[in-house]
């Protein structure tokens, strides 16, 4: 009778939640995949996630597989492509997501994931709020914070030296962002790229973080994060756990900023 007695006690606290899970104010799926030039973030973002979940209470599904997609979207509170192109999703996959923002559910699109390759996937285009073309090589310039009343800026200075790869971008599908950060070109060369491109300088207004709303949610979208170290940066985990938060809750936004 011993070993059924340690067995049905075995069960009993398997089938209750911990207290972490028991306490999880919402779910956020992560999706993850590696690539030719993003791959070496992944051990250590995840790492980073996995803290940033038990830290501030909300459940973490991290996947590098699309099949995630398959299941019910529903239970996410807000659901991430960590650089990974929304193309890896399948025409069904992508429906579902679509299904889901229409719904009412939420997205956070980081770095490389704003980028989609033309005609691809319009919709998530749209939903990104501007076309990634070309970008420089990755340098150190100063980023500068344009709402600090947004959480994805609480935890980083008014001007921030930070160094990755600024992307240009346009905005052919006259899609309306609320800026959040911008990078000064004056503090690095916009020009500066590999033999056969060419950078063009966006200006004064060179978005690199924003959100929005679309369909009948909210997006949060930051280009920065383009390598491993990043995601062991304490500023860039606040400015990304800033957008993560927003992006579930729609909370902690204290004011309407200017739109463009």
């Amino acid at each position: 009778m011993r070993p059924i007695a340690y067995a049905l006690v075995a069960f009993a606290a398997s089938a209750v939640p911990s207290a972490g899970q028991a306490d999880a104010q919402y779910k956020l799926l992560v999706l993850a995949m590696p690539s030719k030039y993003h791959y070496e973030y992944i051990p250590i973002a995840r790492d980073s996630f996995e803290q940033l979940a038990k830290l501030h209470s909300f459940d973490l599904t991290w996947t590098s597989k699309t099949e995630a997609f398959d299941g019910d979207l529903r239970q996410y509170a807000a659901v991430m492509f960590l650089n990974t192109p929304s193309e890896e999703l399948n025409a069904a996959q992508r429906k579902r997501f679509e299904d889901y923002m229409r719904a009412g559910g939420n997205a956070m699109v980081v770095h490389r994931a704003a980028i989609t390759q033309p005609n691809a996937w319009p919709w998530f285009e749209r939903l990104v709020g501007r076309t990634v073309g070309v970008h420089p090589m990755l340098q150190t310039g100063v980023v500068t914070t344009t709402d600090k009343r947004f959480p994805a800026t609480y935890g980083v200075p008014e001007r921030w030296i930070w160094s990755d790869e600024f992307y240009v971008t346009t905005n052919p599908h006259r899609q309306t962002i609320s800026t959040v950060l911008t990078v000064d070109e004056s503090t690095y060369d916009p020009t500066k790229i590999w033999p056969g491109q060419v950078s063009k300088p966006m200006g004064r207004d060179h978005p690199i973080a924003w959100h929005r709303p679309y369909e009948r949610g909210r997006v949060f979208v930051t280009t920065l994060g383009h390598n491993g170290e990043m995601y062991r940066d304490p500023q860039y985990l606040n400015h990304l756990m800033g957008g993560i938060y927003w992006t579930a809750t729609g909370l902690g936004a204290t004011a309407e900023p200017s739109r463009r």
